[in-house]
């Protein structure tokens, strides 16, 4: 047990398998070159020596120079002396480790990675394959001219520059560029006889999805019918197919092979064809007139039919994996790197019924608007980590634009599981900053059946119904519930949406103005704002302002409904002198940054002074961003406008939140106004709140006046204006024109 496990240790030591693997795969390469005499010298077609040291050195670097030096030794020095042995160390030291030193110079950080990496292809081609072939045959040269060699050097001849030199360069150039992925996949089986499993799972991952069986069978069929073919013995009956034209066809079958196998695959399976060919390349190749010549094309064709399989089956495998690459990034959402909406609907395609959970996150907004995007993306992450624990390996968490997840589950026990899943996002504690963040989430689910058409509505019925769980506490059923009444009022709020739009594109809106009472004497407008539906009726705001809320239409309106008033100010200046109104602003324009510059410049346009203007805020809403409304408010206030704070007292908190605003009026709600007579409760919180405005140099105005007791007691409390049915109710902003007299004809 010790000596295996001391030789799995050191196996990759100097002495152990670099060592003896080139003593055991030399003569293998020595029995794949092929020989040739011409003119009665002897040249080679093939040599693979080279490569297969090559190989050796790329894997092990300096540690196979050894073995290298032994394998050479052993295999070369019969009837050779010391001189000439030494020449042939050199010559296969010097190739190998000039074009090791370049290729780990000029591809830095990827000469250890394997062969088959395509990123330093070019770079692997160039010094691995050229230049090693290039001074292997130069150093070969030089020697042999020097007499350095004391066996006849029939590989050159007196002339190193004749067509004997030219096909012996292609043979070792060839042999390279063939030789080096062979040997170097047979290296690496040795010494990790796991890599062939992981070598075969890379090249079924190259090949093209669409291959079949039947393919590759008649691929190979092909290749082995032109194969025997051409090492048939030839005789006088035979055909055209055993001549160098079946040598010719093998070309578009391998490019064939190179565009749908892959890389790996063609790579590996052309080095032991291109040696069958050169061995029997007598069989195919008959001696005629012209020989010399004929045998420089036909070597040339083996390295020309290499170039082209090999780049071919990489641009093919490139270009396949950059596809692959590009799908698989489409159904990854690029901030989150979850799977998107596209991902969800792929994998319910996969099984014929599952069961969608929608998730609903809706403090999530406000979170991502007050610590930035990235709280919002980490929750996403860490939360679908938390319930990756509970889900099967199949079923993922997708993600989903704004503040929402979506979970796919099989539908087995899946009540079972709903609650499971409930209790564990209860339990899930998200931490920013080292504070600790629990928002509340909405869970609704759903059954649905493959093919799932109609995605985007059935997530939209989910989104209403994951509101409603927010409310209920608890997780909602699409089914259970039904799905009629979500549809409903799915329906209503696009036609709402659709109408709210038109009437922003036509002006369809009509301004209504309701008079506020100054008990010494001075009065204003609320100007309050109605769309006119599609026969002429006036829809009341809290039917489409929530509509414009959530589809972020308000602030659009505020600015309208502000350009309204002042084009009317402008307009009737004559027959409405130093007049005020009082316009309502939503929370979303008051925390939009360039609103008190839009305001200026249309003051400035309808020559409108500011303190002919009060914006009102709702006090229960405005305040989800307190610095960017402290900000707005301030700027409004440094121009001359007044701020007035709305329903004063239905908000949460409204007393400490009002210690951090500056505002110039305060408006009571009349949920307080309208029992003041009947209710002493509701008389001393009034009472605490004009108490309050007095210490804050605040004006106080009480809504809801319905009567002249209600109106008497607000007095009495020292309210400053008074607004209801019993002061005015809303009329058309042009009724408040006084119409100059005729002028007498």
């Amino acid at each position: 047990m010790l000596s295996v496990e001391t030789l799995k240790k050191n196996k990759d030591k100097w002495w152990a398998l670099p060592l003896v693997l080139p003593l055991l795969l030399l003569p293998l390469a020595r029995a794949g070159n092929t020989y040739v005499h011409i003119e009665g010298g002897l040249v080679v077609l093939y040599y693979l020596p080279l490569s297969l040291l090559s190989a050796f050195i790329m894997i092990y670097g300096r540690r196979a120079l050894p073995g290298i030096a032994l394998g050479v030794v052993v295999y070369y020095h019969r009837n050779v002396g010391l001189l000439d042995l030494s020449v042939t160390l050199l010559n296969f030291f010097v190739p190998t480790m000039l074009s090791w030193a370049g290729y780990r110079i000029f591809a830095p950080g990827q000469h250890a990675v394997s062969w088959w990496h395509a990123r330093s292809g070019s770079q692997r081609m160039f010094w691995l394959v050229f230049f090693n072939a290039s001074v292997f045959m130069l150093f070969y040269q030089i020697a042999a001219f020097l007499g350095l060699y004391e066996r006849p050097t029939s590989l050159t001849g007196d002339n190193p520059f004749t067509v004997l030199t030219l096909i012996s360069y292609q043979a070792v150039l060839v042999g390279c560029l063939t030789g080096m992925p062979f040997f170097y996949l047979l290296i690496r089986v040795l010494r990790h006889p796991r890599y062939l499993k992981s070598f075969l799972s890379q090249a079924r991952a190259q090949r093209d999805k669409k291959v079949s069986k039947a393919e590759v069978v008649i691929w190979l069929g092909i290749i082995l019918f032109l194969l025997g073919c051409l090492v048939q013995p030839t005789s006088d009956n035979s055909s055209l197919f055993s001549t160098t034209y079946t040598l010719s066809l093998l070309l578009p079958v391998m490019l064939w092979g190179a565009m749908r196998f892959g890389y790996f695959f063609i790579t590996t399976a052309w080095t032991p064809v291109l040696a069958l060919l050169c061995h029997y390349y007598y069989l195919y190749f008959p001696s005629v007139p012209g020989y010399e010549t004929q045998m420089v094309i036909n070597t040339s064709s083996y390295g020309v039919f290499s170039l082209v399989i090999v780049f071919m089956a990489l641009t093919a495998t490139r270009q396949r994996a950059m596809h692959l690459r590009g799908r698989r990034l489409a159904l990854i959402d690029p901030l989150s790197h979850m799977p998107n909406l596209r991902a969800l609907n792929r994998d319910l395609g996969k099984a014929p019924w599952s069961v969608l959970c929608f998730m609903r996150i809706p403090e999530l907004e406000l979170l991502g608007r007050n610590y930035g995007v990235m709280l919002r993306i980490l929750y996403k992450q860490q939360m679908a980590a938390w319930l990756r624990q509970i889900l099967l390996p199949d079923e993922l968490a997708y993600q989903l634009s704004g503040h929402d997840l979506v979970l796919r589950i099989h539908t087995e026990s899946y009540l079972e599981r709903i609650d499971a899943l409930d209790k564990r996002v209860r339990q899930f504690r998200f931490l920013w900053d080292g504070m600790p963040l629990q928002p509340q989430v909405g869970i609704s689910y759903s059954f649905v059946r493959s093919p799932v058409t109609h995605l985007h509505l059935l997530l939209g019925e989910m989104s209403t119904m994951a509101d409603l769980s927010l409310a209920t506490n608890q997780p909602e059923s699409l089914q259970c519930r039904g799905a009629n009444h979500v549809q409903k009022a799915v329906k209503l709020k696009v036609d709402m949406l659709n109408r709210l739009q038109q009437a922003l594109d036509n002006h369809h809106f009509r301004l209504m103005a309701q008079r506020i009472e100054g008990m010494r004497g001075d009065s204003y407008y609320e100007i309050l704002l109605r769309m006119r539906g599609d026969d002429g009726e006036l829809i009341a705001p809290e039917i489409f302002l929530p509509v414009a809320h959530e589809f972020g239409l308000s602030s659009r309106i505020d600015l309208m409904v502000l350009e309204s008033t002042l084009k009317f100010m402008d307009e009737w200046r004559e027959q409405l002198p130093a007049s005020r109104f009082s316009i309502n602003l939503t929370p979303a324009t008051v925390c939009r940054v360039p609103f008190p510059g839009e305001v200026q410049r249309l003051l400035a346009r309808y020559h409108v002074e500011p303190w002919q203007l009060i914006f009102e805020i709702t006090e229960s809403q405005s305040f989800t961003n307190v610095e960017q409304t402290q900000v707005t408010l301030s700027r409004l206030r440094a121009m001359g406008c007044r701020i007035a704070i709305d329903d004063f007292g239905t908000g949460y908190a409204s007393y400490a939140r009002l210690k951090s605003i500056n505002a110039d009026i305060l408006k009571i709600d009349g949920s307080f106004i309208r029992n003041i007579v009947t209710s002493s409760l509701d008389y001393q919180i009034v009472e605490s709140m004009c108490h309050l405005a007095r210490m804050k140099n605040m004006q106080v105005v009480a809504e809801y006046v319905e009567s002249e007791e209600i109106k008497n007691v607000a007095c009495s409390l020292g309210i400053d204006y008074l607004q209801g049915y019993v002061i005015g109710k809303p009329q058309p902003l042009e009724s408040l024109i006084v119409a100059k007299p005729d002028t007498a004809t």
